[in-house]
């Protein structure tokens, strides 16, 4: 089964080609991610139209480009002519994105049908406006080419790519090694803390009242004056070397919702912790790289900390043999340092699994993976009719 994959559920314009006879041999031809970093920086964070503009931009570029690493994409003798019906439900379907109807349908006259037999897509949760740029380019390319469509969770393809290497997939030959397992995603969007029955049993355990952690980051980076993205600023301060200047300097955060006895987190508090602190600063200090430091490394600290011991918690009260880490945040080094470090201390053997850095962001290797798991399953092919956008949606 070869699969197409489309990833647009935020910022990054994503597309990949996957194909395997099983799931344990099922490999990606290429992949790739058109970032969109350099253009929110000066906003701070994620515009939500001006991605969705991009995404109409970047699309069929990335799908051509991916088709031709993978060796699928090959033209047409001369320019083929579109059906009048084919393009009335072309405009139809894009009724709201002429810039990707005008790139989408001269693609068509172009290029010849990859043979593709899935399109995978993301469907939420996300930014709306740009789940619908993906989920209508998805729309287009099954109804010219008579494809059918997966529909993919985006949290759930967050799980499936801890497990995208060979090595790891080998682990799931033997589900009873990892599963029951509790898994912790954790971006820019969302933190939820998932039980993890098998793949595709999931009961969500618990999740943030108010901002993710990575928006924590974000935010907190805003109010010391570093650029957006704020998490690998942080991480990069965090261990910055301190002179003399703050030597009599404490940074203390609170840890929020640490002691609670349920599984929900909260990341909103700690952002107007660090904002007081900032404030009753002397402009000397408050400007300085040393106190900038030791308020990211307290804040990572602070962070870092709430998340595992959660997660730890989860784990004995549930019985899990495995701790499943994925989302952006899931990159930062100290992260996955501090769960290492307490994982060891358990009574009993729990296995430690996390994506490769270039996979713990968006990107629709994930997506392809998870469309495979599910397009193995009848009741989830649907028709490009049947596809919706749902930004809330939740893991089932």
């Amino acid at each position: 089964m070869r699969i197409l994959a489309i990833e647009t559920s935020c910022d990054d314009t994503c597309i990949a080609i996957g194909e395997g006879k099983t799931f344990f041999d099922f490999s990606i031809l290429d992949g790739i991610v058109s970032s969109q970093i350099k253009i929110h920086r000066p906003f701070g964070g994620i515009w939500p139209t001006l991605a969705r503009r991009e995404h109409q931009k970047n699309l069929v570029y990335v799908l051509k480009r991916v088709l031709k690493e993978s060796g699928l994409l090959k033209k047409n003798k001369k320019e083929k002519e579109v059906s009048k019906e084919k393009i009335e439900s072309l405009k139809k379907i894009f009724k709201k994105e002429s810039l990707l109807f005008k790139k989408t349908l001269e693609f068509f006259k172009k290029y010849q049908k990859p043979k593709i037999d899935v399109i995978a897509v993301t469907v939420g949760p996300g930014l709306e406006p740009c789940l619908w740029t993906g989920v209508n380019f998805a729309k287009a390319l099954s109804l010219y080419f008579g494809t059918k469509i997966v529909p993919v969770n985006h949290i759930e393809a967050h799980i499936f790519a801890s497990s995208l290497s060979k090595e790891k997939r080998e682990l799931l030959k033997s589900p009873k090694r990892i599963f029951p397992a509790v898994c912790l995603i954790v971006s820019g969007g969302h933190t939820q803390l998932i039980f993890v029955k098998k793949l595709g049993k999931y009961k969500i355990l618990g999740e943030t009242r108010d901002d993710a952690a990575g928006e924590a980051f974000d935010k907190i980076a805003r109010i010391l004056g570093l650029p957006y993205p704020g998490g690998p600023e942080i991480e990069k301060l965090a261990n910055y070397q301190m002179d003399e200047l703050l030597t009599n300097q404490v940074v203390k955060l609170p840890r929020p919702m640490i002691y609670s006895k349920n599984y929900d987190f909260s990341f909103s508090g700690l952002k107007t912790a660090v904002l007081h602190d900032y404030k009753r600063r002397s402009k000397k200090i408050k400007e300085s790289r040393e106190y900038i430091s030791l308020m990211a490394k307290e804040a990572q600290e602070a962070i870092v900390e709430v998340l595992v011991k959660k997660t730890i918690k989860a784990q004995k009260e549930f019985g899990a043999k495995s701790i499943i880490l994925g989302g952006g945040v899931s990159a930062n080094k100290r992260l996955k340092e501090v769960f290492q470090r307490e994982i060891q201390k358990l009574k009993k053997p729990c296995l430690f699994i996390f994506p490769e850095k270039r996979l713990a962001t968006d990107n629709a290797e994930m997506v392809a993976f998870c469309g495979y798991f599910g397009a193995k399953k009848s009741d989830k092919i649907k028709n490009w009719r049947k596809i919706r956008v749902y930004p809330n949606l939740k893991l089932q």
